[in-house]
């Protein structure tokens, strides 16, 4: 079991940055591999950016490479995800979730955070 905590969301200008962290509870957190999904007003939740145990292998969604970085302290028990030039259409809300392999489809994480909020405005 693990449990996982997101922050850093907030309201920023279009071309600004955010660091979302996400705090994962229990001992087992190198065994997860971890991902960052958002959901926006009326859509689905969608992939954003995904790091293996080992932080060797990082995933991008297209609409974001180039702008997000996603890295990992495996001794902090935490993910993060750097956002850069951010635009109006990353605003939702925010998910970190846990996998016991890296993928970019939601179904296969069972486990996942509240949410944090980003808008981003023009």
């Amino acid at each position: 079991q693990v449990q996982l905590v997101e922050s850093g969301g907030g309201l920023v200008q279009a071309g600004g940055s955010l660091r979302l962290s996400c705090a994962a509870s229990g001992r087992t957190f190198s065994s997860y591999a971890m991902a960052w999904f958002r959901q926006a007003p009326g859509k689905e939740r969608e992939f954003v950016a995904g790091i293996t145990r080992s932080g060797s292998t990082t995933n991008y969604a297209d609409s974001v490479k180039g702008r997000f970085t996603i890295s990992r302290d495996n001794a902090k028990n935490t993910v993060y995800l750097q956002m850069n030039s951010l635009k109006p259409e990353d605003t939702g809300v925010y998910y970190c979730a846990a996998n016991v392999y890296l993928t970019a489809i939601k179904g296969n994480y069972g486990y996942w955070g509240q949410g944090t909020q980003v808008t981003v405005s023009s």
